[in-house]
């Protein structure tokens, strides 16, 4: 039977991004789907402590989960990924930071009309968003960012990757995620990073 996986993702994660790239691929390797989710850095830090220069972002962050949200509700999970590879492509390959230049890009790239943006600045899916969010969180506890994953509805923080694997290594990885999902009682694995995302292309801010 094939694994039932779950991806919670904010677009502006470039960490999220890596792990994304992974996941994409062993399940096309291995033959399953992915479902995935909008979670939100701008709502996981809404009431944290951060510094001036890392909340200035959550409003350029918060335009692309409400963006991608909406098509969810709207269009459903093909073009949820369809719209998150077009944006991440720009954000974090591109290393673009200006969302009035990614947003109708990503948007003609996936055949959505560029009206479309207006979701970006609509609040109309944020109950949805934030369940979204939430339902993450409470699958994995407060103290994670951003990428989630759950497997057979066992998750994870993670896991963080840079560069992305793929091939052999991809699957290598993938088996050791399948390995500690299915231990019951296991909690944490985990060391300092050592290095900046690996991305094909410039290197965008760092967002944590």
């Amino acid at each position: 039977m094939a694994d039932s996986v779950k991806f919670w993702f904010d677009p502006s994660c470039p960490w999220a991004w890596m792990t994304s790239r992974w996941v994409a691929e062993v399940a096309a390797l291995r033959g399953f789907d992915v479902e995935w989710k909008v979670m939100s850095l701008a709502v996981l830090n809404e009431d944290q402590d951060v510094s001036e220069e890392y909340r200035a972002f959550f409003p350029r962050a918060l335009r692309y989960t409400r963006l991608t949200q909406a098509a969810q509700e709207l269009h459903g999970q093909k073009t949820v990924k369809a719209l998150y590879d077009a944006l991440g492509a720009r954000i974090h390959l591109g290393g673009s930071t200006d969302p009035d230049e990614v947003i109708p890009a990503a948007l003609a790239e996936v055949g959505l009309p560029a009206s479309f943006i207006r979701w970006a600045d609509s609040d109309t899916y944020d109950p949805q968003m934030r369940a979204s969010h939430f339902d993450a969180l409470e699958r994995v506890g407060q103290d994670v960012g951003t990428p989630v994953i759950a497997v057979n509805d066992v998750a994870f923080f993670g896991p963080v990757v840079s560069p992305a694997p793929s091939g052999d290594a991809a699957l290598r990885l993938w088996d050791g995620v399948l390995a500690v999902a299915g231990c019951d009682g296991f909690f944490e694995l985990k060391r300092s990073r050592t290095r900046e995302p690996i991305f094909t292309g410039a290197a965008p801010e760092r967002m944590e």
